[in-house]
């Protein structure tokens, strides 16, 4: 459960969209870094008094290693200055019921501007959808969409199966100029659009952000037991349920390394033969880059092999491919491992995203 600390702000530290670093002392002496959600709890300044949930820091979980600001008792902010006791404002309510739960404006309610353009949306007109189980997947892909469709407008629909705030991923914040916008969707939220659904997000990014291609991953942190069904990335098989009901064009990142030291994760990822082959009902097109080293190439056949009667297996160039990773704009990480380190993941990644480009009218 949740382990609880107080403590007093000493030191601000970096700042990105939505989300402040800092480190606050305790009254043992011991020192914390910690990060706050201005939206949800005020800005913090040095010397406030802050309520902390450290539980995950404490046992060296999660993946930035912070306690979360709870509250700052003293400094309580005010009220939003669009807040009403009616739903004109919106009424959508995510991390529902945890004393955290923001109430926001979901895209296609009653009081959006966008309702009317939503009310009877039911076709993504052939969308094509990138679909990945891990957040580091989404630089990477856009990064292969831009190395061949370099104007195209690409929207991101952020998952829950992760960081519920989109304002903890500092890839996000880097990336913002290089998207038409971001949708959180289910219980995540702090997107530039709200959904209730991820089947709502996805045509909301086609017909409120006009987007030419939309990316569909979890925030950062992904969540498994090592397990066969125990990860929060399962839901990748379920997107690919979603945008085919919608008349999208799912495509499948695969998760390839040859990197990773935990054997259920090399070759293809049990994550990603999981996902697409035992939870996606609808047919994908799983992509794989033509450059792989022939031991490796071989062990993503095999993989594979048993997928083919329901999905589409895509050879995709990754001539240029490595040259559009190293120029991204923001830096690679997946499980620690950079581009260098774990290279056919990123690859892998970025080829979905040439794949999608090739799918644009």
């Amino acid at each position: 459960m949740v382990r609880w600390r107080t403590g007093t702000v000493v030191t601000l530290r970096r700042q990105w969209t939505g989300a402040v670093e800092l480190d606050v002392d305790l009254p043992d002496g011991t020192r914390m870094r910690a990060l706050a959600y201005p939206e949800l709890v005020g800005t913090p300044e040095p010397g406030d008094r802050v309520l902390l949930n450290a539980g995950a820091l404490l046992m060296g979980l999660g993946t930035g290693g912070y306690a979360l600001v709870v509250a700052l008792p003293d400094r309580l902010p005010p009220d939003p200055p669009e807040v009403s006791d009616t739903r004109d404002a919106g009424h959508l309510v995510k991390a529902r019921y945890t004393p955290l739960q923001p109430i926001l404006l979901g895209v296609d309610e009653e009081a959006s501007p966008h309702r009317d353009v939503l009310a009877d949306a039911d076709d993504l007109g052939g969308l094509p959808v990138v679909t990945a189980d891990l957040h580091s997947a989404l630089p990477a892909i856009l990064a292969g969409i831009r190395a061949d469709a370099p104007q195209a407008r690409v929207a991101y629909l952020l998952t829950d199966g992760g960081a519920l705030p989109a304002w903890f991923s500092r890839t996000l914040a880097g990336l913002r100029a290089e998207l038409a916008g971001t949708i959180t969707v289910g219980q995540a939220f702090g997107g530039d659009l709200e959904a209730t659904t991820l089947h709502g997000g996805l045509l909301a990014a086609r017909y409120v952000l006009g987007a030419d291609v939309a990316i569909v991953a979890q925030g950062p942190g992904n969540l498994g037991t090592g397990t066969r069904w125990g990860f929060s990335g399962v839901a990748v098989g379920e997107a690919v349920n979603a945008i085919a009901t919608l008349g999208g064009r799912p495509v499948g990142s695969l998760r390839i390394s040859d990197a990773d030291a935990r054997p259920r994760h090399r070759g293809v990822s049990h994550h990603s033969l999981t996902a697409y082959g035992r939870v996606a009902l609808a047919p994908a097109e799983l992509v794989v880059p033509d450059d792989l080293h022939p031991g490796l190439a071989a062990e993503v056949d095999a993989s594979l092999a048993p997928l083919a009667a329901r999905h589409r297996i895509v050879r995709v160039p990754a001539k240029g491919l490595d040259a559009a990773l190293r120029a991204s704009s923001v830096p690679l990480s997946t499980m620690g491992r950079g581009l260098d380190a774990d290279h056919a993941y990123f690859v892998a990644a970025a080829a979905a995203g040439r794949h999608a480009a090739t799918l644009l009218p």
